[in-house]
Formats: C-alpha cells, sequence, structure tokens
C-alpha cells in the first residue's frame, strides 16, 4: 500500500465576502529566495478584536438571503415566516451594535490556519484573545462561560 497524504483541514471553495480592516500591522520581507509574511502582533488582536464584533452583531449576507427566501417561499408555513420574521427583526436590531444577535455570547473559540511563511515572532492565542477580551470589554456581551478566564 502507497502511502497518501490528505489535509486533515482541507481549504473549501469559499465565497463569503471579506472586508479589508486594514494594511497596517502586515509587511513582506525578503529571507534568500524566500517571501515571508511579517505580522505585528497588534494586528492578530485587532483582527480577533473585529472578527468577535462581527460575528456577535452581523450575519453574513448569504444567512440574510436564506431567511428572506423563507419569506418569499410559496411552501413555507405560517410558523417557518413566523421565524424566519423574527430572526431578521433581531439582526435589524443586532446590526446597531448595542445588543447581539446571540444572548449567549460567552464562547469564544477562534481555529486559524498558519503557513509556514508567515512570521508573528509572538504567542499568537495570547494576541488573539487579547482581542476577544476587548470587544468584551468595549460592548455589551454576556461572559457566561469566559468570565473565569479573565480578570475583569
Amino acid at each position: 500500500m502507497d502511502f497518501i497524504y490528505q489535509d486533515p483541514y482541507p481549504i473549501l471553495k469559499d465565497d463569503t465576502q471579506y472586508k479589508k480592516i486594514t494594511s497596517d500591522y502586515v509587511s513582506v520581507e525578503k529571507l534568500g529566495t524566500r517571501e515571508i509574511l511579517t505580522i505585528d502582533p497588534k494586528g492578530l488582536e485587532l483582527l480577533a478584536q473585529e472578527a468577535m464584533n462581527d460575528v456577535s452583531f452581523m450575519l453574513r449576507t448569504a444567512h440574510l438571503q436564506k431567511l428572506n427566501n423563507i419569506l418569499n417561499d410559496p411552501e413555507a408555513t405560517d410558523n417557518d415566516r413566523f421565524v424566519a420574521y423574527n430572526l431578521l427583526q433581531n439582526a435589524a436590531v443586532a446590526v446597531e451594535g448595542e445588543l447581539p444577535s446571540c444572548q449567549d455570547t460567552g464562547t469564544a473559540i477562534v481555529m486559524a490556519k498558519k503557513g509556514e511563511n508567515v512570521y508573528t515572532g509572538v504567542d499568537d492565542a495570547e494576541w488573539l484573545s487579547k482581542g476577544i477580551f476587548n470587544t468584551y470589554q468595549m460592548k455589551n456581551l454576556r461572559y457566561s462561560q469566559i468570565g473565569s478566564y479573565f480578570d475583569v
């Protein structure tokens, strides 16, 4: 039998619309013939802070479209439309940034993938955690499960 390697977490086609946060905190440096992407730790902090804010207060465009599709689906039940309508109302309130789309916001899970040509020079988890901490300090998020991990 031959050895066949398969990436355990392959990156599939992604149609997500991303927003550019900033060009600050990143640079490309030459190391011999290689180009190394160097990221200032503040960039990781900002990225996590913005991501935590976005997932707490906004739904993806595709998700909103699916809810709208339910409202316009002739086969949808009254209950289907009621739930979709209420979720859209909740999304409209949440996007203002005062109340999150889900009131149980106490678990922050970060999954990141970094290639060998990316250098931060720090413990990435610490700086990503700091960005999440910042969001909890600045926004109206409930601490539930994470309160014991931060000195609040």
